[in-house]
């Protein structure tokens, strides 16, 4: 009997083991798709350990050429041009910016756009996974242009839990548009023990 109760409890504590600080400043914008209908994910973020190191600074959505794409926040574009050979918009919403590219732009500098709106259309040159047409769509914090997962802002970032070992969180800090992409454990409280459970 008391082995049941202790694997009811630790059952119990796995569930619970980690979860998001839930301070009003902490929260995810709610964005939506840059494209339509929902797309599928290619290739997913996988963010740098370093400022210049290997990795994937965003997500690549499956399209098709010319397919209109939507701006994933309200905000100001910054920047609608051409870059590195591929067509660029930047929007701008405060604390953060997202970027889209390849596409043609149908909006310019200084225009503000609401949230799903058309900001242009996807390219075939310059995709990330030519000879199909991706839209690469990256997410910024302004403050140390650090690079986090636009995923989060459709309700499908990564869920990440502390292992059962530590007591305590790698890191502290925010979550969302305030989470470093160095660690990432950062703004997550720590496990609940077992020995919690019994005091």
């Amino acid at each position: 009997m008391r082995t049941v109760i202790s694997s009811l409890l630790l059952a119990s504590a796995l569930a619970v083991v980690a979860l998001p600080r839930a301070a009003a400043d902490d929260e995810v914008p709610r964005g939506a798709w840059p494209l339509r209908p929902q797309p599928e994910v290619v290739e997913r973020f996988d963010p740098p350990d370093t400022p210049y190191g290997a990795g994937h600074r965003g997500v690549d959505l499956l399209g098709r050429p010319g397919q209109t794409v939507h701006a994933a926040l309200a905000g100001t574009v910054t920047y609608a041009g051409m870059l590195a050979g591929r067509g660029v918009v930047v929007v701008d919403h405060g604390d953060t910016r997202t970027t889209y590219e390849p596409v043609s732009a149908s909006v310019q500098v200084g225009d503000p756009v609401a949230a799903g709106a058309p900001i242009g259309s996807l390219d075939l040159p310059g995709s990330h996974c030519f000879p199909r047409a991706c839209l690469h769509w990256g997410w910024i914090r302004n403050s140390d242009d650090v690079y986090l997962d636009p995923l989060l802002l459709v309700g499908l970032g990564p869920v990440r839990l502390l292992p059962l070992w530590r007591d305590e969180p790698v890191a502290a800090g925010r979550v969302g548009p305030g989470a470093p992409t160095r660690s990432p454990y950062a703004g997550w409280t720590r496990p609940v023990g077992l020995a919690g459970l019994f005091s």
